[in-house]
C-alpha cells in the first residue's frame, strides 16, 4: 500500500479533505493530512487564498514534510498542488504525484519532471479557476510526462472532490477516487 501526503485547498483541512483520506485509508494507504493552516477554514476561496498570502505556506509544506522518508506520494487540491508538485518535482525519492484542480508548468521549480515519477491529474474542464494558465500546464505536463494521466471532467466546479463544498460533484469524485487508487496500486 502506498503512503502519500495530502495537501489541502485554499479552504483548509476541510469536512470533505478529511473525508477523502478516511476514504483512502480505508482501501489500506496511509495518508498524512497536514493542517498548513493549523486549524483555520475558510468558507469562500478568495479568503482563504487572501490567508495563504499572510503566512508562509510554503515553509509550513516543507516543515510538514521535512521527517518524511522517501517513497511518498505526494497529492494536492487546487492551492495544495502548488507542495505536491514541488516536491514531487525536488525531492529525491518521491513515488508519484496527483494533482486535482490545478497544475503549475515544471519549469516554475527549475527543474523538468523526473523520470519514473508517475503523474495523475484531474480537472473539470471549465472551471474558471483553471482556465488558462493551469490547463495549459496540465497538458503540458501530460504530453511531456511519460505515462502521465490528465483526467478532464465534464462541468465547471473547481473543489468538485470535496464533499464538504458546494463545488462537489458526487460522480465526478467517485471517478477520480477510483482513479486515484488505481494510480496508487
Amino acid at each position: 500500500m502506498a503512503e502519500l501526503v495530502l495537501f489541502h485547498h485554499a479552504l483548509g483541512v476541510t469536512p470533505g479533505i478529511r473525508a477523502l483520506a478516511d476514504q483512502l485509508r480505508a482501501e489500506g494507504h496511509t495518508v498524512h493530512v497536514p493542517d498548513l493552516y493549523r486549524g483555520h477554514v475558510f468558507e469562500r476561496l478568495d479568503e482563504g487564498v487572501a490567508f495563504s498570502k499572510d503566512i508562509d505556506f510554503d515553509q509550513r509544506a516543507e516543515e510538514a514534510i521535512n521527517d518524511m522518508a522517501d517513497g511518498v506520494v505526494y497529492m494536492g487540491i487546487s492551492l495544495g498542488v502548488m507542495a505536491a508538485q514541488k516536491f514531487a518535482q525536488t525531492r529525491r525519492g518521491a513515488k508519484g504525484a496527483v494533482l486535482i484542480s490545478s497544475a503549475v508548468k515544471p519549469e516554475e521549480f527549475g527543474t523538468p519532471w523526473p523520470r519514473k515519477v508517475p503523474l495523475q491529474i484531474h480537472m473539470m474542464e471549465k472551471d474558471e479557476w483553471v482556465q488558462g494558465y493551469d490547463l495549459d500546464a496540465a497538458h503540458e505536463l501530460a504530453n511531456s510526462v511519460e505515462g502521465a494521466e490528465l483526467f478532464l471532467y465534464p462541468g465547471d466546479r473547481h473543489l468538485f472532490v470535496d464533499s464538504s463544498s458546494p463545488d462537489y460533484d458526487e460522480a465526478a469524485a467517485a471517478d477520480l477516487k477510483e482513479r486515484v487508487l488505481r494510480f496508487l496500486a
